[in-house]
């Protein structure tokens, strides 16, 4: 683990930017009873790979999360949800920018945009700059024909391999064995990716930082990698036999 106070405006060590590699096309998404689809130049709605990981959780995560939200009540657990979410969101924003211009941009007067300002420019001087090689994309759709699709945070060549990289903010700092979804959501990433673009993704990377700005950074590569896309086509399994 890394903690890092940083300073409030970043500059790019990397010029190329996007790289467009691919072709890479919007996917629609609606919502059907509260769960994501993404709707495919075929016409079929696909589950997106979250609400494919939200329904198949297993059960002690399930209660978990329900005695969680008893100990601190249905009203403040609503607004903690709600106020990482809108963390969450600007967080990714100033580093979608940072990837595609080299600059994040300035945070105005919000507190709380100051705080994801803050952490996202974390996340840029320990986990992107020197690492991120090359940007294949921002926010990019992906689906699995038939079966599922999503929008992962970014892809490109990490540390000189093919990788996909998600970027994730916390309330505090979190253990490996506490986001064994994060790691299947990028594997399931991959999948899709090298299903549609023939590519052979098989590195994935997620970059965290919590409110109080500790980083925290995982790398998954070869028996791994295999492991959590193994859990992922079981939870796809898992989805469509309910």
């Amino acid at each position: 683990m890394h903690i890092f106070i940083g300073l409030q405006r970043f500059k790019c060590y990397n010029t190329r930017m996007i790289v467009e590699q691919y072709n890479y096309k919007k996917i629609p998404r609606k919502s059907i009873e509260g769960k994501r689809f993404y709707t495919t130049t075929d016409g079929l709605n696909l589950p997106s790979v979250t609400s494919i990981l939200d329904k198949t959780k297993p059960e002690k995560d399930k209660k978990a999360l329900r005695e969680w939200r008893k100990r601190v009540g249905e009203t403040q657990a609503a607004a903690i949800t709600k106020e990482a979410a809108s963390r969450g969101t600007r967080m990714h924003t100033y580093l979608e920018n940072y990837i595609k211009t080299g600059n994040i941009e300035d945070p105005g007067s919000n507190p709380y945009s100051k705080q994801s300002h803050k952490m996202a420019g974390i996340i840029v001087e320990q986990g992107l700059n020197n690492q991120l090689n090359e940007s294949w994309g921002v926010e990019v759709p992906l689906y699995f024909p038939r079966i599922y699709a999503g929008t992962t945070d970014c892809v490109g060549l990490y540390n000189g391999q093919p990788a996909i990289i998600d970027f994730k903010q916390s309330n505090k700092p979190k253990k490996t064995e506490w986001i064994d979804d994060y790691l299947t959501q990028i594997c399931a990433y991959a999948e899709a990716h090298n299903e549609v673009y023939k590519t052979k993704i098989r590195t994935g990377v997620i970059l965290m930082c919590s409110k109080d700005y500790q980083f925290q950074t995982w790398t998954i590569t070869d028996n791994k990698f295999k492991d959590y896309t193994h859990k992922w086509w079981h939870r796809v399994g898992q989805y469509y036999d309910a």
